[in-house]
């Protein structure tokens, strides 16, 4: 009888505690680990949400890009931190991609981590180095045929939507592209600029002001409507390849045990700032939309995306390298 009083005193005690946590939280400074080279999306997107969160919470939100491996460097020191709100993981559908094609990663992304709140999503776009003759998707498609093997196309890494977006592609065409994995979007951008690699899937907010200083050309966009920063270029499916479709999305996770209460918050506050009249402006600008969801619903969505492309891996006709 005294330890079954005992146990539910502890109870109560914590579920007074949890508020009064969360109340407090963050102390000190908290640390944003993205883990993708600088420059790309995620390091921009994670800087100025950073930003808005030491705003609002009065504590330094510091960011550390941790590249490599396809982001398992960087998502595996996150899983191993302590699972007190100090460390986060700023990730993307390269997570829920790595689940299917990485089989011996050293985490599990539902198992390890908990779902805090997306940020934002933005479609890609599909270009090529000026040197290269093609100058529609059709005649890029018709060149691959005639050449098989012969081109080359570039992305951050195993699993990464540009990777992904890459290998769908093939698939959706029947042409044979050879993948060159780079450390990080930054480098794989380099490659296709200096005319190393022929050709990138690339997010439109970064790849955006390239094509418009006439450093690449601009085949076609992966959403489903034409992005309002290139109106010019069509989509994937005007172009020649229906029903092809591919995007970038960001958010936010914690490592597994993190108290709820300190997960809504954090969510309830990227929500918050996300939507924000000057973020929405300056994201507007670059292709981005907000995603706004709740724990529970970004966890389903992680759930969903993780299956989706276990789908598409198998439709792949040999498997991503």
């Amino acid at each position: 009888m005294k330890r079954l009083f005992r146990c539910a005193a502890a109870v109560a005690l914590a579920m007074i505690a949890a508020p009064a946590f969360a109340d407090n939280y963050p102390s000190r400074p908290v640390k944003i680990i993205v883990p993708f080279g600088a420059g790309g999306p995620a390091d921009v997107t994670a800087r100025l949400l950073a930003q808005a969160l030491q705003d609002r919470l009065k504590q330094p939100f510091v960011v550390e890009d941790k590249p490599g491996a396809g982001a398992v460097i960087g998502t595996v020191e996150v899983a191993r931190s302590a699972a007190d709100g100090y460390t986060l993981l700023m990730m993307s559908n390269t997570q829920t991609a790595n689940e299917s094609l990485l089989p011996q990663r050293n985490y599990e992304l539902m198992r390890d981590f908990v779902a805090v709140a997306p940020v934002n999503t933005s479609d890609l776009v599909m270009v090529v180095h000026p040197s290269v003759p093609a100058r529609t998707l059709k005649e890029f498609i018709a060149l691959a045929k005639s050449e098989p093997g012969k081109l080359n196309y570039a992305s951050s890494g195993v699993g990464t939507p540009y990777h992904m977006a890459g290998e769908l592609f093939k698939a959706m065409t029947g042409t044979d592209i050879v993948h060159v994995p780079h450390r990080s979007s930054g480098d794989a951008r380099t490659s296709v600029l200096g005319g190393q690699v022929q050709m990138m899937i690339d997010a439109v907010t970064t790849m955006a002001p390239n094509v418009s200083a006439g450093q690449v050309r601009a085949l076609a966009t992966t959403g489903k409507a034409r992005s309002s920063v290139l109106p010019d270029v069509p989509t994937a499916d005007e172009a020649g390849v229906p029903g092809y479709e591919a995007t970038i999305w960001l958010g936010v996770m914690a490592p597994k045990g993190t108290a709820q209460a300190i997960v809504d918050k954090l969510s309830a506050e990227i929500n918050l700032a996300i939507k924000q009249p000057e973020t929405t402006k300056l994201w507007a600008a670059q292709g981005a939309t907000p995603m706004t969801m709740s724990p529970a619903e970004f966890d389903k969505f992680l759930r969903a995306d993780i299956v989706k492309w276990a789908g598409v891996v198998k439709t792949f006709p040999n498997k991503p390298q």
